[in-house]
């Protein structure tokens, strides 16, 4: 039973004092926290380097490619320079002048005899091709604007980072249920 007034009793006046509770983390929690941390980046550095694509998962953002992909599906990608791009295919892509990369379809392949290609993309759910959206004066794009290639996806599971993204309070409420989670776990 926990009494009124018991709750926060053990804290300082300043409030949760985060950096005290740091200082008294004995040395396996630090390392493990270490540990953690390094292996969660040598992941993602080794899936970079198996699937050819600086960002080998993304999350669909919007509604352009439905049916095929929803609003936050995780997308499994892969760019390996040697394959060719091929009509119906579907692509994430970088346009010069904007931050987020685009999920579309292949549309239109252009081969020049010295072997560049071009292509033309478009969201399936898009009314018209993407000539809209690349930058200014550029009617095609090239491999070097390829973030990766659809391979695979699993449904809805990226609408946490939608979420997040929508709504800021949510996610420094959802950071600050885990800390008081890891903080009530401590003490007991």
């Amino acid at each position: 039973m926990v009494r009124a007034g018991a709750v926060g009793a053990h804290l300082p006046a300043s409030g949760l004092d985060i950096f005290g509770d740091l200082k008294k983390m004995n040395k396996r929690q630090v390392l493990n926290f270490a540990m953690i941390v390094s292996s969660a980046l040598m992941i993602w550095k080794g899936l970079i380097v198996l699937t050819g694509s600086e960002s080998p998962i993304v999350v669909v953002l919007s509604g352009s490619m439905e049916p095929a992909f929803h609003r936050g599906d995780l997308l499994f990608l892969t760019n390996f320079r040697e394959d060719p791009i091929r009509a119906g295919e579907i692509v994430v892509f970088k346009v010069e002048g904007r931050d987020i990369p685009i999920v579309h379809r292949v549309i239109k392949v252009h081969e020049k005899d010295n072997g560049d290609i071009k292509f033309l993309t478009k969201g399936d759910n898009n009314e018209v091709d993407d000539r809209g959206l690349y930058k200014e004066g550029q009617n095609w794009l090239e491999k070097k604007d390829v973030v990766g290639r659809a391979r695979g996806f699993l449904p809805y599971v990226g609408m946490v980072t939608i979420i997040m993204n929508d709504y800021p309070k949510f996610k420094y409420a959802l950071l600050a249920v885990m800390g008081a989670y890891v903080l009530l776990k401590r003490e007991s």
